[in-house]
Parts: structure tokens; sequence; C-alpha cells
């Protein structure tokens, strides 16, 4: 279907979630609100709010999506989704699956009976399989990266805009906004293996739902980002590891700066939010300014976020641990040089997880962290981590070299939570 450069009245909004009665305000020129976090500062985020009307766009389908991106140019634009887009689809809008990516031979049972560990050994797959396995990653890349450029806002029209399958990439960008939208299931059909990760060995996948990847003034808020439709947990096991599908739900990395991400929900993943990719990124130093306010983190096994290097603000935010959790590991990952800012944030677990267990660290050294909740009682968390893990690591600091001065009413923790439980998420934007 074309771009329709036009207002969506009527008919259509009943269609997209709006009542008839209901005038929906239109958000899409909607800048960053005064000192709303990092994504603040140094001028601030306005996103395509300056776009003429020639670049409006209201798309329903990946064609119109990817004409709307424009390459990933930086005209301002503003591209507003209406309905669910899927990324796996071909130029006339017929779906896609794995099957019609994979060529050069590729199939997963070949695959693994090419580097089963017990006959391939540790060394880095090579060879056939492997050079078809990167043959037909590249065709569902083709399709399914999405590059964001500068100057742009993407918000979804109503409570029912949907890009399933997609990664949303903003590489090397500046000024963008991405508002209402529920990201689904960037599920990669040709997961690598790789033998020495962990010890162990892994399957790494390739898509982020969205990526910023360095990435300036980028304000993401009321998204909804899962791994609906394709959890990990249903995959199977493969050389002892499960067979991922997804990676990370939002990862802020390669230097990106000056992040404001509000009013989000993450949910149904394991990985959901890297901040710094690497220890030894050293020039990430400065960088990777991020502030992270009435979000909710429900049904997340790890990196909610884990942090390198950043200043990150993280406030008013809500955790909901569910009552089958078998395989929690942590919520707040304090690693190399970051410097997290913690404030009135609530944490609901079942009964097998302690305080401790909310924060983990890698060689970070520093967490202020004040005004937590948990579930419903108040609590000390860096005391309990120091004391449940004196000996075993190295305690944490509450000076954190820094304090927020941009940011948004800080409420108690327990009028966020009940705020967050209620209006965070794609389809509740007000």
């Amino acid at each position: 279907m074309r771009i329709r450069q036009v207002a969506v009245v009527g008919a259509l909004l009943g269609l997209l979630g709006v009542p008839a009665h209901a005038e929906a305000r239109d958000i899409s020129r909607d800048v960053l609100a005064e000192n709303d976090g990092w994504a603040w500062a140094d001028g601030g985020t306005t996103g395509g709010s300056a776009a003429d009307d020639a670049h409006v766009y209201t798309v329903t389908d990946r064609a119109g999506l990817v004409r709307a991106l424009d390459g990933g140019s930086d005209t301002p634009k503003i591209i507003k989704i209406a309905g669910t887009i899927d990324a796996n689809t071909d130029d006339d809008g017929d779906r896609l699956d794995c099957a019609d990516y994979a060529t050069d031979g590729y199939r997963t049972k070949k695959y693994l009976a090419a580097y089963d560990p017990r006959t391939w050994g540790s060394a880095k797959p090579s060879g056939p399989q492997e050079e078809a396995r990167q043959a037909s990653a590249a065709r569902q890349a083709e399709r399914v990266v999405l590059p964001v450029g500068s100057n742009t806002t993407i918000v979804g029209l109503g409570s029912k805009a949907v890009l399933k399958g997609g990664s949303l990439q903003v590489k090397d960008a500046d000024n963008v906004i991405i508002r209402n939208l529920e990201l689904r299931d960037a599920y990669d059909c040709f997961p690598v293996w790789q033998p020495n990760n962990g010890g162990l060995g892994d399957w790494k996948t390739a898509y982020d739902t969205l990526w910023l990847n360095g990435a300036t003034h980028v304000w993401v808020d009321h998204v909804t980002a899962s791994d609906k439709g394709h959890p990990d947990e249903k995959e199977p096991t493969y050389f002892g590891r499960n067979y991922l599908r997804h990676d990370g739900l939002l990862d802020i990395t390669g230097g990106s700066d000056l992040v404001t991400v509000s009013w989000s929900r993450f949910a149904d993943h394991d990985k959901a939010m890297l901040i710094g990719n690497g220890d030894t990124v050293t020039g990430d130093r400065g960088r990777l300014r991020v502030t992270l306010h009435h979000n909710e983190f429900e049904s997340v096994v790890q990196r909610a976020p884990r942090v390198r290097f950043g200043q990150v603000h993280l406030y008013n935010n809500r955790y909901v641990v569910p009552e089958d959790a078998h395989d929690y590991r942590y919520s707040v990952g304090v690693s190399t040089e970051s410097a997290v800012f913690a404030e009135n944030n609530a944490f609901h677990t079942p009964g097998h997880i302690e305080v401790a267990d909310l924060v983990k660290s890698w060689n970070g050294t520093a967490l202020h962290a004040t005004g937590t909740l948990f579930n419903g009682y108040p609590v000390d968390l860096l005391t309990i981590y120091n004391a449940y893990n004196s000996g075993s690591e190295r305690d944490l600091t509450a000076d954190v070299g820094w304090t927020p001065t941009l940011h948004t009413k800080i409420d108690s923790a327990d009028a966020a939570d009940r705020e967050v439980a209620r209006g965070a998420g794609a389809g509740r934007t007000p």
C-alpha cells in the first residue's frame, strides 16, 4: 500500500483503537519537555517536529515504512504507524518465514551436525554451513533492519500500532523521537554458535527490537517491547544451551549519549537493556548518559538495565518478577565504571528472590540507591547488597560522582508504582 500523507480520522480511528466519539490528540509534533532527563541537555530533543507537510507520512505496511524512512536520511520527517506492520514481508506484502530466507543449502540440522562441539571442538564455526548461515542471515537482515535517521519522529496511531519482527536501528543519528508503538518479536532465523562464549558456549542473535548505536538526543516514550509470539524459553536446547532467537529489547551502545526512556514497558524477555557494550570500550567514557523513568520491567530475566561507563538516572520505575520465575538473575547490573543513580523504584518479586538478588556487579564500584520499595516495604538496597555479598564481591559505594539535575517530578516509589502500572506502555500516551 502506498504512503498516505493524510490525517487519520473517522472510521480509521475506530480500527486503531480510538473510540469514534473521541478526538485523538496528535502527538506527532511533540518535543521533549524541559528538563525531562538527559535527552533535554545540549539543545533538547525535537525529532521530526520541524518536518514540512510533504514529509509527514502515515504508513500501514513495511513497504510504506521503508519509503518513509528514506534509507535513514536526515531530512526532518514524521512517520505515523497505523495498525500492524510485519517486517518479515516481501515487497508485495506477502509473509516471509525463515525457510524463505535460507539459501546456499543452509539447514538447521546440517548446521548443528557440522558444529557439534563433540566433533567440531571449540573452534569458531567456519566452512560451508557457516557461510550458508551468513548468506541466509544477510537475506533476512535486508528485510528486518530498519535504519532511522536524524530529525525523525516515529509515532503509533491509536492503541494498536505494532511493528512486528523488525529491528529499528538508530545508528550515528541525532535528534530522534519514538513514541506510542509496540515493538514485538525481533526474531533471528539464523543464530550463530559461539563455542567460547561464557566458557560453555552460547547462541548469539542479531537483532534488538530497538538499537541505539552512536545515537544522540533520543527520546523513547510509551513504547512496549517484548518477544510476544516467540518466547525464547520455548525454544529448544542445542549443545546444552537455549537456542536464543532474540537479542536486546533496547540496547544503547556505541557511544550513544543523551537519551531519555520514559513511560515504556519491557516484558517477557531475557536480556532487556544493555547500556555500553564492552568493558574495554573506553571511548564510552563521558557518554552513555541515559535517564530511565516511569518504565515497567515485567518478566525480564536480566539487564534492566546493565550499565558500563554511563551516568544513568534510574527513577520511579516498576519491576515485576512473576511467581514462576525460575531463571531470574538480577535487575540492575553495575559494570565497569558505571555510575547509576537510582531513586524511588519499586520491585515486586516472589518469595525465593531476596533484596540482594536485585543487583549484580561486574567490576562495578558504585551505586546510589535510595527510596527503594521491595514487595511494599522500604529497604536500603545498597546496605543489604553489600552485607549479602560480603566476601564474594567487592562492596559498592553510594558515591557515584554525580547528582542528577535533569528530571521531572520524582514521586515516591509507592505512588510511581501505581502510576506506572496504569500508564506505561504503548496505547497509553496522555
